[in-house]
């Protein structure tokens, strides 16, 4: 048999990355060709299908593919990707995929070991310093040869703080001991009430230094303690190994990993301790040789403590044959950090302190260096955590990238990255089952001009708010010094919508989410930490809905409540309420089925018998938000009613109460986040940008949703960048005037629009040019 001709493929197939029959998620049979060698931005509103088509489907593809060039050695311990629902995914490029998740890290980890920037600040020093301490690994914290042996290389010590644990004006027997493992009445805390070495009704104050060593760390060998200890069970006492208080706290608390303790038992020593910078090292981390070393009369620690820019102009004069190219390529790599707007960081900043837009530039930092070509740069709203005028310096960067001779595509909704795109596919025409649609493909001029959600929120304009709401009160912050703050005091109006705004950098996510809740910490704070889902998280789950709902079905069909639960006695056997099968085929890529027993509804045949008002469980867990609230109508419980409007309040109206969380994008676990703290009155929330993942006709919804909080009685704060945001405030308050040491100060405090008449504010400037009136000037 003669085997089947295929035409030839002319060049220009080539140049495009193609999907046909793009299933993934939502996906609705997507066709699409994506231009290699371009900018292509994918807009719509959350829950579209961007994601979809960028990151379940390309990205997945490209890695899965390129994995499978190595060895079975190497693919065994490398993650497994599922091959995409699709008819086919052609012409990729290998592809590298800068996503939103936290960065997280560690104390040991910091802006200068992320970036590695401080293993070649390490060589400079090791090989040109004087007098040299020894090899690179001398300069490093986090290598014995380097660290300083008081801290280990953390820069502090945590101690207990005895002056919290004991009470000196308290007796033994009488409760002198406050933490409360050890109090009085447990038994642990009867070593020390029992004991006949010391006079438990004496006030421990009074106590003797002997003593008060005696009850810290013991005599070194056995104590007395009261006892019945006879065998007509008459008093007397007895022999015991006695531990100190001191050191049993140590033992127990202080000496071993507190990430292997509870959360609760964390939460419960954390009082009693106190954290100092290390007395050795002075919070360098580093032992007394590495201090030692000198270049260009500067210290390493005095490196790693400048600020980008600073440090960018101090290598900058280093010359020699050994030093000069040493320091080139570390000056080299800090000015990328601070092209991408973040020279207002030090080396030594510990990347858990970085804001979700901090963490994702500096993940691009170490692509921005890279020589390589025909790559697929895929980025995930990289426009996160920028003030309007750090988003042109990004607009600059990804082009750069895609000179380069790579293909950049980027998930976004700001306007600005949006307009520096050559291609726009914009998603739609709304979330989850209404949307997983191409409806337009173009470029951003052609996309202003389209009958589409997107093209419409681009043509509009609007000005600021004509009448604020007047506030009722004021919370203070007072003498904030925290970082580069500078003795910051303001005035926080209450009952009205504040907006913090200012450069990255300038101090607000300081002055509000760290200051401000610790001066007032009855204050309901919503961040941008990740919420904790798996494949068995719901919306039901995660705003403790399902415990009412199986409450219902339980008294409504005289069955057990854990019947209702997949995670419980009512999951299908089979996939173990999963309703899923996911096949590890050892060196083959992993496949995912839908459970054949319960047919991916993760119940028994049984509990789907079982019914109230003719609907099921699994019939209540594939409703939307709206058809729920329809449904409790017949079945009244106002905590359930309350839960679900706050859904609907924050626009999540479409999601099915048992759509996994692991499918929902990044501005809808932000939302359903928010969803869980808005059922309070009288309340201050503090936002930490709320529209991070949102689409423009999204953050309309967010920001009526803003006014009903107020409405109803609340003071709302966000930190914010979205201009938009701005303009709706009641009140102002812009720090800066930049980032870094040259921030952390107020510089306008007022309304919206008397912010546009201030002069050397960078949120003024952009304001100004986003608010336009009838006649094109500003208003």
């Amino acid at each position: 048999m003669r085997a089947a001709s295929h035409p030839p493929r002319t060049r220009s197939d080539h140049q495009h990355i193609t999907i046909s029959g793009g299933r993934e998620n939502n996906l609705k049979e997507v066709d699409l060709r994506i231009p290699k060698g371009r900018l292509t931005v994918f807009t719509g509103v959350s829950g579209s299908g961007k994601s979809s088509v960028v990151f379940d489907t390309i990205a997945v593809e490209s890695q899965r593919q390129l994995n499978e060039t190595f060895t079975w050695f190497i693919r065994n311990r490398l993650p497994k990707y599922e091959r995409p629902h699709a008819d086919a995914i052609e012409d990729l490029a290998p592809a590298i995929v800068v996503d939103q998740k936290p960065i997280g890290g560690h104390s040991r980890s910091t802006v200068g070991t992320m970036t590695d920037i401080y293993s070649v600040i390490r060589v400079l020093f090791s090989r040109h310093g004087t007098p040299s301490a020894g090899p690179a690994t001398a300069y490093s914290f986090n290598d014995p040869s380097g660290m300083c042996p008081e801290c280990a290389g953390l820069g502090r010590t945590v101690r207990p703080d005895y002056d919290r644990i004991l009470d000196p004006a308290k007796t033994l027997a009488g409760g002198a001991i406050l933490f409360p493992p050890f109090a009085v009445g447990t038994w642990q805390g009867q070593t020390y009430t029992n004991t006949t070495d010391l006079d438990t009704h004496k006030p421990v104050g009074e106590f003797s230094a002997t003593e008060r060593q005696f009850l810290m760390r013991g005599g070194g060998g056995r104590g007395k303690r009261a006892g019945k200890v006879n065998v007509d069970n008459t008093g007397g006492s007895r022999d015991i190994d006695y531990e100190g208080l001191a050191d049993r706290f140590e033992r127990l608390y202080l000496h071993r990993d507190l990430s292997a303790l509870s959360q609760k038992t964390r939460d419960m020593v954390q009082p009693f301790l106190v954290e100092d910078h290390c007395p050795a090292c002075d919070g360098a981390r580093l032992n007394a040789a590495a201090l030692a070393t000198r270049v260009a009369g500067l210290s390493i620690t005095d490196c790693t403590r400048m600020e980008v820019t600073d440090l960018i102009a101090a290598l900058g004069r280093i010359e020699g044959p050994v030093a000069g190219p040493i320091a080139g390529a570390a000056v080299a790599a800090l000015e990328r950090v601070e092209a991408i707007g973040l020279g207002y960081l030090s080396l030594d900043r510990e990347t858990s302190t970085l804001s979700g837009g901090e963490g994702q530039r500096l993940k691009m930092v170490r692509h921005l260096g890279s020589s390589l070509t025909g790559m697929t740069y895929i980025f995930d709203e990289p426009s996160v955590g920028l003030h309007p005028r750090d988003v042109g310096r990004l607009g600059d960067l990804l082009l750069r990238l895609r000179d380069k001779g790579n293909t950049v595509l980027v998930v976004e909704h700001d306007p600005d990255v949006i307009a520096v795109a050559d291609h726009v596919v914009d998603m739609g025409p709304a979330a989850g089952a209404d949307g997983g649609l191409v409806v337009f493909e173009g470029t951003p001029e052609e996309l202003r001009a389209a009958d589409t959600l997107t093209g419409r929120c681009l043509r509009r304009t609007s000005g600021v708010k004509e009448h604020p709401r007047e506030p009722v009160g004021g919370e203070w912050i007072k003498g904030a010094d925290l970082y580069n703050l500078k003795d910051v005091s303001v005035r926080v109006p209450t009952g009205v919508l504040t907006a913090v705004t200012g450069v990255a950098g300038s101090g607000k996510s300081t002055l509000i989410s760290r200051v401000f809740l610790e001066q007032h910490p009855d204050a309901v704070a919503v961040d941008q930490s990740a919420i904790g889902i798996s494949g068995r998280s719901t919306p039901a789950t995660y705003l403790g809905i399902m415990d009412r709902v199986r409450g219902l079905f339980a008294r409504r069909t005289g069955s057990e409540p854990g019947l209702f639960s997949f995670n419980s006695r009512g999951a299908c056997e089979s996939c173990q309420g999963r309703g899923i099968i996911y096949s590890d085929l050892a060196f083959m890529d992993p496949v995912t089925t839908t459970c054949a027993v319960c047919e991916g509804r993760r119940f028994k045949d049984e509990v789907l018998r079982l019914t109230v008002g003719g609907r099921s469980v699994v019939d209540l867990l594939d409703m939307t938000a709206e058809q729920a609230l329809a449904f409790f109508e017949d079945f009244p419980d106002p905590a359930v009613r309350r839960r679900l409007a706050a859904l609907r309040d924050v626009g999540l109206t479409y999601l099915t109460l048992g759509q996994p969380l692991s499918t929902l994008s990044g501005g809808e676990r932000q939302r359903i986040k928010l969803a869980t703290q808005l059922h309070r009155t009288g309340t201050t929330y503090v936002l930490d940008e709320p529209t991070t993942g949102l689409h423009m006709a999204d953050v309309d919804g967010l920001l009526a949703m803003l006014d009903r909080l107020v409405d109803a009685g609340n003071t709302v704060l966000v930190v914010e960048h979205n201009l938009d945001v701005v303009k709706h405030a009641d009140w102002v308050i812009d720090l800066g005037p930049d980032g870094g040491k040259h921030g952390g100060q107020v510089v306008f405090e007022g309304t919206p629009r008397e912010l546009l008449g201030v002069r050397g504010s960078h949120t003024a400037e952009h304001l100004r040019r986003a608010v336009r009136v009838a006649g094109g000037g500003v208003g």
